[in-house]
C-alpha cells in the first residue's frame, strides 16, 4: 500500500521574515513547499521557487497554473500611501492568490498573517477612538475604520465559503527573525542602529514613547509564528479561527533596552522627555554604513535593505500599551512559547554569523 502524498504548501512571501521561518519548518516537517516571491528565490533548501508579482492577477494565474497546493500560507503585504490603497491592493492580493489556485481544486486550508492593527486601527486612525483594553482578545469587535486587515479577512472568508476550505488568521505583534533583504525587522534594525552608534561613538538611544518605555508589551518570534501556522493548518480544533500569536512572555522596554545594549556593545540611553525617532537619529547614517560594510565585508552595503527606521519608530512610538491574550490558542492545544530576550540574542548571533551586521569589537 503506497503512502499518502505529502502536503504541499504555497508560502506567499517566502523570502520575508515569517515566510522564511515557515518554509524552513515545513521543509523540516516533510512538506513539499512552493515559495512565492516577486524577486529572489527563498534561501531555504528544498523550496521550489515560484516568481510572481502579487499585484498582477494574470501573472499569478500563469505562475501558479499546474501547481496543486493543499495549504496556502499568506504572509506578505504591500504598504501603500493611504489606507484606501492598502485596502485595494492588499485585499486584491488575497483574492487573486486564492483565485489563481482555485482551478486545481486542491486547497484544504488557508492561513492569513495579520497583526495588531486589527485592534489598534490602520495607519490613518492609529490608536484613535475606543481601542480595546489590553490584553487584546480575538473576539473584540472590529473598529469603525476602514482597515486592510479586515479587507483581507473578508476576502479569505468569502473564498473559504465558496471553495469549502478551512482557514486560520494569525495576529502577530512585532515579528523578529532572520530574513536577508527584509528590512522591516526590529531586531535587525536595532542591530544596525547599534553598529552605527559604535562606529560613530554615539549612545544607543531608545527612540520611542514614554508609554512604550514604561508599559507592558510582548513580541512574536518568527519561528514561533511558523509553529502556530503549521499547527493550525493540521489541527481540526483550530479550523476557522483567528488566533493571537506572541512569545508568551511580557516585558517593559526599560528592562529590555539595557540588556540589548550590553549584547550589542553600546551604551544605553532610555526615554527622556520626548521620543527620539530613528528616522531623525539615523538621518545621515547611510554613508557611515557603506564605509562600515566595505571594511567589515558585510553582505549588504545599502542600509535601506538592512534597517527600516520608520517601521521600528512605528512600533516603539505608540502612545498606548500593546500586548495580547493567548488563551484561545492555548485552549485549542497550542502551547509554544519563547523568551523574547533569547530571541533577540539568537537573532543578533545569526546576523553577525551571516555578515549582515558587524560584531562588536
Amino acid at each position: 500500500m503506497s503512502s499518502p502524498a505529502p502536503n504541499t504548501a504555497l508560502v506567499v512571501g517566502a523570502t520575508g521574515i515569517a515566510g522564511n521561518a515557515l518554509s524552513r519548518l515545513l521543509i523540516d516537517a516533510g512538506w513539499d513547499v512552493l515559495g512565492l516571491s516577486r524577486r529572489a528565490a527563498s534561501d531555504v533548501s528544498g523550496v521550489v521557487p515560484v516568481q510572481a508579482d502579487l499585484t498582477d492577477a494574470a501573472g499569478l494565474r500563469d505562475a501558479l497554473g499546474g501547481h496543486r497546493p493543499t495549504h496556502v500560507f499568506i504572509t506578505a503585504w504591500a504598504r501603500q500611501e493611504t489606507e484606501a490603497e492598502n485596502i485595494r491592493v492588499n485585499g486584491a492580493m488575497v483574492r487573486d492568490v486564492l483565485e489563481a489556485v482555485r482551478p486545481a481544486g486542491s486547497v484544504r486550508h488557508v492561513a492569513l498573517l495579520t497583526g495588531l492593527k486589527h485592534y489598534l486601527g490602520p495607519f490613518e486612525a492609529y490608536g484613535e477612538g475606543n481601542v480595546p483594553d489590553t490584553p487584546f482578545h480575538e473576539d473584540e469587535d472590529r473598529l469603525p475604520y476602514p482597515n486592510f486587515y479586515y479587507a483581507q479577512e473578508d476576502e479569505l472568508f468569502a473564498a473559504a465559503e465558496r471553495d469549502r476550505f478551512t482557514w486560520s488568521v494569525h495576529r502577530a505583534h512585532t515579528i523578529i527573525g532572520y530574513a536577508l533583504g527584509n528590512a522591516m525587522n526590529m531586531g535587525q534594525t536595532l542591530a544596525a542602529q547599534a553598529a552605527v552608534c559604535r562606529e560613530e561613538g554615539l549612545p544607543f538611544v531608545f527612540p520611542g514613547s514614554e508609554t512604550q518605555w514604561n508599559g507592558v508589551t510582548d513580541m512574536t518570534d518568527a519561528g514561533l509564528l511558523a509553529e502556530q501556522m503549521h499547527w493550525a493548518a493540521i489541527t481540526p480544533a483550530a479550523a476557522d479561527t483567528a488566533f493571537n500569536v506572541a512569545n508568551g512572555d511580557v516585558f517593559r522596554w526599560r528592562w529590555m533596552w539595557p540588556r540589548l545594549a550590553e549584547r550589542l556593545g553600546v551604551r544605553p540611553v532610555g526615554y527622556d522627555a520626548a521620543p527620539r525617532p530613528l528616522e531623525e537619529q539615523m538621518a545621515g547614517a547611510a554613508p557611515v554604513w557603506a564605509k562600515l560594510a566595505a571594511r567589515e565585508q558585510l553582505r549588504e552595503h545599502d542600509l535601506d535593505r538592512v534597517a527600516s527606521w520608520w517601521h521600528t519608530d512605528g512600533d516603539l512610538g505608540r502612545d498606548l500599551e500593546c500586548f495580547t491574550d493567548l488563551a484561545r490558542s492555548r485552549a485549542a492545544g497550542f502551547t509554544g512559547h519563547r523568551s523574547t530576550l533569547a530571541c533577540f540574542l539568537e537573532l543578533f548571533d545569526r546576523l553577525e554569523e551571516e555578515r549582515v551586521v558587524p560584531a562588536p569589537r
